[in-house]
């Protein structure tokens, strides 16, 4: 049972971080938001103090001004023509000017304010009171008041009309104190929410940056492992700093790594086992067929010389395949061994023509070489053999009778190119890269009707990548084939 442990330290999930990134934003927005509110809820009541306070204290400004100057009208009047409507006017006056005062007073936002109106509030009761003993004695004689204050009165009204200046003047300073204010307010909000939104959209961008890092890097790092991976490497060295998920998923590429490495052991033990167990006892029945055909083991009829040959070829073909999967095997596991040497290429395209020629001799298929002056190259000799060995075993197998294969070596800037080319029936474009995965095959209908085991193509794949070169096929369906090598010079 496979068992993955988790992470010895608590990390941050995936979920966790953008929520908590994500949660950031949200309170730098929230805080100027906030701000933003407050600085408006100020703006709002410093408006209102201008609106509700200041202006209303010029209104009232002016209406105890007019009342004053009124009252001032119908005392004099009433001193002269003692008329009661005059009176009466008088103390209307009077009245309203008190109501103005009160209303001021209830309004006053500041000490200044408040000392003006109480020295109004002391002047006009002073003023009334001069008044009112004027009227006592007025009533007491019945004709003009023995007493008189015009002087004192005029003072009075003189200062109760500058102090009524001076209040104008104090609610004159207090809103264009409260306008600069709110012009300040408003800039120094302007200045903070634009720095608070930067300040935000910044971390934002470092938040986004950092969580997105954490999250792409180790699956960048995951996917170059895959890549690996998928090329054969299953070393289980993926070590990840990364969110718990990716690091669980990152310990469960590990243990498939390691599964994999027992896997392709147990896959080459198996391919050396079976080709020590199965070598032997194919090669035996070789050679044993092989004395019944010459007739060591007695007379052998027409029918069992059939068969012989039959069991003689098969064993071949079982003991060549072994070897295929043999060597297939170590290339892909790295660890076929290669001697590497200064070789040069014309005498062994002239070996494997001597090899090849009965077999083109018997299928009635002309051979043809040809090669310029070839640099001497670094290369293992025994594996070139085996590729072209595969490319003209190939190329023969898949030509009539009365075709020609043609092997052509060129010189070119920085490589030698190696070409085999057939008279056969050619390969469609579908096919064409598929050939050269292990197992796979040219369809029967293109191929000819001839089958192999499907690993000659690979091999020889290996083997030139091993050697730093490139291998591929330019062929048209029914126009032949060539195959061509391409090895660093």
């Amino acid at each position: 049972m496979l068992i993955v442990r988790p992470p010895a330290t608590r990390k941050l999930s995936i979920f966790t971080r953008l929520m908590l990134g994500n949660l950031a934003v949200l309170l730098m927005a929230t805080a100027v938001g906030a701000y933003t509110i407050l600085q408006l809820g100020r703006m709002h009541a410093l408006t209102g103090r201008i609106i509700q306070v200041h202006n209303v204290l010029i209104d009232l400004n002016k209406e105890m001004g007019a009342a004053l100057l009124s009252q001032t009208r119908y005392e004099k009047k009433f001193l002269l023509v003692r008329d009661q409507a005059l009176y009466d006017g008088y103390l209307a006056a009077r009245t309203d000017f008190g109501q103005y005062l009160e209303q001021a007073q209830t309004r006053a936002d500041s000490g200044e304010v408040r000392q003006a109106l109480q020295r109004i509030r002391s002047l006009h009761r002073r003023h009334g009171e001069l008044f009112l003993e004027e009227v006592r004695s007025l009533k007491r004689s019945g004709r003009t008041p023995l007493v008189r204050h015009d002087r004192e009165k005029e003072r009075l009204v003189q200062e109760t009309l500058e102090e009524l200046t001076r209040l104008r003047t104090l609610s004159q300073q207090s809103i264009l104190q409260k306008a600069n204010e709110l012009e300040e307010t408003g800039g120094r909000t302007r200045t903070v929410a634009m720095l608070i939104t930067a300040i935000a959209l910044l971390l934002g961008i470092l938040l986004s940056v950092a969580i997105t890092r954490s999250i792409t890097l180790p699956l960048s790092r995951m996917k170059r492992k895959t890549e690996e991976i998928a090329r054969g490497a299953f070393t289980a060295d993926l070590r990840l700093t990364a969110p718990p998920e990716i690091e669980s998923l990152a310990a469960a590429l590990n243990v498939m790594c390691r599964k994999l490495e027992e896997v392709e052991r147990m896959k080459s033990d198996f391919y050396a086992l079976m080709s020590h167990e199965l070598r032997t006892p194919l090669t035996s029945i070789r050679e044993g067929t092989n004395l019944f055909l010459e007739g060591l083991c007695g007379e052998v009829t027409h029918k069992q010389r059939e068969l012989l040959v039959i069991i003689a070829e098969e064993s071949s073909r079982l003991i060549d395949l072994v070897g295929s999967l043999l060597d297939l095997s170590k290339l892909e596991s790295g660890v076929l061994a290669f001697h590497f040497g200064s070789v040069r290429l014309p005498p062994l395209i002239a070996q494997v023509l001597r090899e090849v020629s009965p077999l083109a001799a018997a299928k009635e298929i002309a051979l043809d070489s040809e090669y310029d002056e070839l640099p001497a190259l670094s290369l293992d000799p025994e594996r070139i053999l085996q590729v072209m060995r595969n490319l003209v075993g190939n190329a023969l197998k898949f030509t009539p009778p009365g075709g020609t294969v043609r092997i052509v070596a060129r010189s070119l800037p920085g490589e030698v190119r190696i070409t085999v080319s057939d008279t056969g029936p050619g390969i469609a474009a579908e096919e064409r890269e598929i050939i050269f995965e292990k197992y796979r095959q040219a369809l029967p209908s293109v191929a000819g009707g001839n089958t192999g085991t499907g690993l000659g193509l690979a091999i020889v794949r290996h083997i030139v990548q091993a050697h730093g070169g490139r291998v591929w096929v330019e062929s048209e369906p029914g126009q032949g084939s060539t195959f061509i090598v391409a090895l660093p010079a």
